[in-house]
């Protein structure tokens, strides 16, 4: 079986299996360093300004959909050889495969409010093996859902991932 048969294999048994995350609980801090990182300067003189007067403080509105772990990171040794971690690669360990992100519909609901607990769940939606230029690749599917304690949906993402043999050259799909 080649690495794109076992991709495809793995996710077609992990359609529509939603696995919860628990994000934690949301900090002021977090959206500010988010912020500073995009250079978003006025969301962090807004967000000190509102938490020093004791206000509630949104997310900016892309930190849910940007964040790409709640934890600190894998070690470099736990990295695939593409550099991504698991989490980022669904399917596709221990397998000589490269992957490249094929894009991303997001829809902010609501933002979450420092002090919230968030979950996402996430979910392989479709694999389809197909076929361009460069040769064989599989799509994959994937959905994430940010909720709140009460179920409200504060993001959903959608996303598309191109999954193409190591030894595949070329670039384009």
């Amino acid at each position: 079986m080649s690495a794109l048969d076992e991709v495809l294999s793995r996710a077609r048994g992990l359609i529509d299996r939603w696995e919860d995350e628990d994000c934690g609980t949301m900090a002021v801090k977090e959206f500010c360093r988010y912020a500073a990182a995009v250079d978003d300067v006025d969301y962090l003189r807004r967000a000190r300004a509102r938490e020093a007067a004791g206000e509630p403080v949104e997310a900016p509105p892309l930190f849910l959909a940007a964040t790409m772990s709640w934890e600190d990171g894998p070690a470099e040794e736990e990295l695939q050889p593409d550099g991504l971690a698991f989490r980022e690669a669904p399917c596709t360990q221990g397998l000589p495969v490269r992957q490249v992100h094929g894009g991303q519909a997001v829809r902010l609901s609501r933002a979450p409010i420092a002090g919230t607990r968030v979950t996402a769940s996430r979910a392989v939606t479709s694999a389809e093996r197909k076929h361009g230029r460069s040769g064989d690749f599989v799509l994959l599917g994937l959905s994430t859902r940010f909720t709140s304690p009460d179920g409200t949906e504060l993001t959903a993402v959608d996303e598309t991932i191109v999954v193409l043999d190591a030894l595949t050259k070329g670039t384009s799909a």
